[in-house]
């Protein structure tokens, strides 16, 4: 049985829907190749093009150490503090650097310098891309004169004793801060904030 023309146009208009109506509908789907995450960082992808160049030059130090930190960072992703920034980036990289200063020292001490050798020169690859990186290191004696001015402000505000050793590193570490962006190990940076504060 064949439906009718006077059916088929009357099926075809409850269909449409109102021009506003299909604009509204097209504006409000999201793009599907646009996307709210920040951009990786710039070292992140570097270290990528640096894996194909390093598997092509048969490169087994600097391959085994690509390999680690892409690893590692693949696995920070899937936490609640994903790696986002060179800063955080190079911070990794100087753990690397210092659990394998570790493992030499374990190495040698076990009488084995073929690994001692290896784990360094795994640790030279992680440095030069530590300080390749473009992230500014701040040394201690810098540290120290931004810790002193930070007591000083901190004493003009009355700021004394066990609250002024939370409230420094608070002011340290905050966006637009002193040591905010820069390459800095938090242990040293408290350590030196309570042998400053005292």
């Amino acid at each position: 049985m064949a439906a009718t023309p006077v059916a088929n146009i009357m099926r075809g208009l409850s269909r449409r829907s109102t021009p506003q109506l299909r604009i509204s509908q097209r504006c409000l789907g999201a793009r599907f190749y646009s996307s709210e995450e920040a951009p990786p960082p710039p070292l992140l992808a570097k270290l990528k093009g640096d894996l194909k160049a390093a598997m092509r030059a048969k490169d087994a130090p600097r391959l085994a150490v690509l390999r680690s930190v892409l690893s590692a960072t693949l696995n920070a992703s899937k936490t609640a503090s994903p790696i986002k920034t060179d800063q955080q980036l190079v911070a990794l990289l100087r753990r690397q650097a210092k659990t394998q200063k570790l493992s030499v020292e374990e190495f040698r001490g076990a009488g084995r310098e073929d690994l001692a050798e290896k784990e360094l020169a795994q640790i030279r690859v992680l440095e030069e891309y530590a300080e390749g990186s473009g992230v500014q290191t701040v040394g201690e004696e810098e540290l120290r004169g931004i810790l002193e001015a930070t007591k000083g402000e901190l004493a003009a505000e009355g700021i004394t004793g066990r609250n002024a050793l939370g409230e420094t590193m608070k002011r340290l570490f905050a966006p637009g801060g002193p040591l905010d962006g820069k390459d800095v190990e938090k242990g040293e940076v408290s350590r030196l904030v309570k042998e400053v504060m005292q």
